[in-house]
């Protein structure tokens, strides 16, 4: 059983900043990709951004210069700091990881629980 426990999100003005973090517990060997992903109220899922176990990372246009994702491989978290928020960066984010297990290093997807960033004008 693995797990993702997200943390940081919640109310804040334009132009601020939040943090939002995301740990994985349970039984793995190894993590593959991490992310990050939006749903806005009506709307689809949509990727935020994502991070590669080797530290590669991808961005939606939306965030590029304001969020930064990263990750600490030996805690088995991921970050996401976000500044410069704009309304539009409403919605529920989720945390996403391709996790590798032992013993037979099956390939499991996971999402966290969620948590809302609200982003008032």
């Amino acid at each position: 059983q693995v797990q993702l426990v997200e943390s940081g999100g919640g109310l804040v003005q334009a132009g601020g900043s939040l943090r939002l973090s995301c740990a994985a517990s349970g039984s793995i060997f190894s993590i593959n990709i991490m992310g990050w992903y939006r749903q806005a109220p009506g709307k689809q899922r949509d990727s935020v951004a994502t991070i590669t176990s080797g530290g590669m990372t991808n961005y939606a246009d939306s965030v590029k210069g304001r969020f930064t994702i990263s990750r600490d491989n030996a805690k088995n978290t991921v970050y996401l700091q976000m500044n410069s928020l704009k309304p539009e960066d409403t919605g529920v984010y989720y945390c996403n990881a391709g996790i590798i297990q032992p013993p037979s290093y099956r390939y499991l997807e996971v999402w966290g629980q969620g948590t809302l960033v609200t982003v008032s004008s």
